[in-house]
């Protein structure tokens, strides 16, 4: 009862004039921003900090929250409609977004995005509003130890139930690991991998230049070659009639709305683990759904369920990442870190203390990504009209802008012009992986979790004196990585399995 009345405490506040203009205009910015290639969310709040000095710490923390949510639901858009992910965040939703898009059922891909996005918000807002003390506290039992192993179950899924060849699959992963370790190591600060001596290798490379190069430009280049410049994008028009009927087929599936479900909570527990964030959330999500899928061989090639169980994931995982945040003082993601740094700015102290000290800032936080979640979701939903237009465009006009926007995409979060050229370097790479047949997903995977895997790896190792045996010892690690042990033997227990089918035939 204490928990509902904070919450209509909560409500009250979110809903005074001043938080819910800031509420709506910060959903709308953070819809475009996520909409704008290698912006992201990141970059948004960061930028949009400096004009919450001039209003109350609530509504500061309410318009930068809201432009937060915005961002996580506007980076399936770019990733759908042209193949350029918004932010790394979204680029599991490329996955099969963009050949949805392509298929002409780009109205069918972002209503399955905005619903996964309203489900998985609305589940971790509710986990957050039950269960936020005992589940930050439960965070901080993952150490670098439990970290590894979690890392470890990530990549072992991709190799036991991807459905595609396991080789190839090995050497995708093998291959972004390395891309993973350019730049200078973390620990001796000497530089590792850095090609021809350039300088641009040292700072390591972009997650972010990668996934434009390879989703925005190989895409585009693959595109070109197989339509022999005669593309239709889409033919098909989008009416509100139309997209309530997508909305009320998309939860008549109980395989989507299952798959929604469990990217939700997986989000949402990664996301309140310290540095982890939305992103591999996202990754991981897409390999779950694929894994447990009867028809795996459809995902890449225009499953709506691999566009869900993403976008799910990582709208959850924003949530738990401000968890820790509030209730620890641990930053979840980079967002959450900045936010953590404007909390400060404005004298506030994250903490446990938090929820007793200021009450009225916590709740009425609370309360406002519950109404930021449906605000955003209606934004998008109106919106789609308008999104599927662009795909009209003729495509003599439309590419050369996709080549545009993922040039500027690169370069805008440096200001690097190394990164704007490394973006065409990429699409190449992407390109002739696309032309060998090569899995994608564990190469972006591995792009994204190596560093921190290595991190937590070597940080385990040198507390650990080099005893690997702690692995084993600990109870969450020996579990994941027992977990992760059988899901790579899994190919090779089916293999067995069906020989002594077919002898025993």
């Amino acid at each position: 009862m204490d928990i509902l009345a904070h919450l209509a405490g909560g409500f009250a506040t979110a809903f005074e004039p001043l938080n819910l203009g800031l509420m709506v205009l910060g959903c709308f910015l953070g819809l475009m921003i996520g909409a704008i290639p290698g912006l992201g969310s990141v970059n948004g709040v960061a930028i949009l900090l400096p004009l919450t000095f001039f209003v109350p710490p609530t509504a500061g923390i309410i318009f930068l929250a809201a432009i937060y949510y915005g961002a996580m639901f506007g980076g399936a858009i770019s990733s759908i409609l042209l193949g350029i992910p918004g932010a790394s965040t979204a680029v599991a939703t490329t996955f099969d977004g963009r050949p949805l898009a392509v298929q002409g059922q780009a109205d069918r891909a972002l209503i399955a995005a905005a619903m996964a996005s309203f489900v998985g918000g609305t589940i971790s807002i509710i986990l957050f509003t039950l269960f936020a003390p005992p589940l930050a506290t439960f965070a901080l039992k993952f150490g670098p130890t439990e970290e590894f192993a979690l890392m470890v179950l990530a990549f072992a899924t991709f190799v036991g139930l991807s459905g595609d060849d396991i080789a190839k699959t090995l050497v995708m992963i093998f291959f972004g690991l390395i891309l993973s370790a350019v730049g200078l190591d973390v620990i001796s600060g000497m530089p590792r991998l850095v090609f021809f001596d350039l300088p641009g290798f040292y700072k390591g490379i972009s997650f972010i230049v990668l996934a434009i190069g390879i989703y925005g430009i190989g895409e585009m280049l693959w595109t070109i070659e197989q339509s022999k410049n005669k593309v239709e994008m889409s033919a098909h028009n989008v009416t509100l009639a139309g997209i309530g009927r997508s909305v009320r087929s998309l939860f008549s599936s109980w395989r989507t709305i299952r798959i929604m479900g469990l990217g939700s909570f997986l989000g949402f527990f990664v996301g309140m683990l310290p540095a982890a964030g939305a992103t591999p959330a996202s990754l991981m999500a897409y390999g779950l759904a694929k894994s447990t899928s009867p028809q795996p061989e459809k995902y890449g090639k225009g499953e709506v369920n691999g566009v869900a169980a993403p976008e799910a994931a990582n709208n959850a995982a924003s949530t738990g990442a401000m968890l820790p945040m509030l209730t620890l003082g641990i930053p979840g993601s980079p967002t959450t870190a900045i936010l953590l740094g404007g909390m400060i700015i404005w004298g506030l102290t994250p903490g446990p203390l938090l929820f007793d000290k200021e009450p009225e800032f916590v709740w009425g936080l609370t309360a406002s990504l519950y109404a930021a979640n449906f605000i955003t979701v209606l934004m998008n939903l109106l919106l789609i009209p308008l999104f599927v237009w662009v795909l009209k465009m003729p495509f003599s006009i439309l590419a050369p802008v996709i080549f545009m926007l993922c040039f500027v995409g690169g370069y805008a979060p440096d200001g690097s012009m190394f990164d704007a050229w490394m973006i065409w370097v990429f699409g190449v790479v992407g390109y002739v992986i696309r032309k060998l047949d090569y899995p994608l997903a564990p190469f972006v995977l591995a792009i994204v979790l190596g560093p921190l895997t290595e991190n937590a790896f070597r940080q385990t190792m040198i507390a650990q004196q080099g005893d690997w045996t702690v692995f084993f010892t600990r109870p969450i690690s020996a579990t994941c990585i027992a977990a992760g042990l059988l899901l790579a033997a899994l190919p090779l227990i089916m293999s067995w399995w069906r020989q002594n089918n077919q002898t025993a035939t």
